[in-house]
């Protein structure tokens, strides 16, 4: 048939879902969203080039939610148990609007690294949370901006080891990643280009 009322097919949109994507109905999409990780060591720029990049797609982002849960680096295990059934929640939430892309701000990897740091253990549940949410891309944000302190960055002077800390932990679980560095133009034209190239494969 010449599906000249509705230009589609089912071949089509397996094999370019974001070009037929007002064809795809809402509660099948998030299947096909891609789901972005901002990853990296604190004061990189992941969150607000994350809320940035998300504004520019108008689609939807997820933050950092351990920020709502806690105020100080003293918390517990059931702190961080909670924080990462939030994230991973939050996820779940977030790409059944996304549109396309989901722009997230940290993974369980990082909650993962956290408890490491501050409780000298990761509990059972962080990689089993992890294990339910695939990222389609990494971007390893560097280091080679200014550090700005705040209410919970307390590790200025460990940039270099927390850098290769995070990208050792992507490789030796063998995840792709990009990294990300130079100023914010730079960083934003690399983030960019990478998402069109996402969003529209040859």
């Amino acid at each position: 048939l010449s599906r000249s009322n509705v230009p589609v097919s089912g071949t089509l949109i397996r094999e370019n879902p974001f070009k037929y994507w007002n064809f795809i109905p809402d509660i099948v999409r998030p299947y096909f969203v891609k789901k972005i990780c901002f990853y990296g060591p604190e004061s990189t720029g992941k969150s607000t080039m994350a809320k940035h990049i998300a504004s520019l797609y108008k689609t939807e982002y997820v933050p950092e939610v351990a920020r709502e849960f806690i105020t100080t680096n003293e918390f517990s295990v059931d702190d961080i148990i909670r924080i990462g059934n939030a994230q991973t929640q939050r996820v779940f939430e977030k790409v059944k609007t996304a549109n396309k892309i989901l722009c997230c701000d940290t993974d369980l990897i990082t909650t993962q690294v956290y408890s490491k740091i501050y409780l000298n253990e990761v509990p059972q549940i962080l990689y089993d949370l992890e294990k339910q949410i695939k990222y389609d891309h990494y971007f390893l944000f560097d280091i080679d901006v200014p550090w700005v302190a705040d209410g919970l960055r307390d590790l200025g002077s460990k940039r270099q080891e927390m850098f290769n800390w995070f990208k050792s932990e992507l490789e030796v679980r063998n995840i792709s990643y990009e990294i990300i560095k130079g100023s914010w133009n730079e960083r934003e034209a690399q983030v960019r280009k990478r998402i069109e190239q996402l969003l529209n494969p040859l």
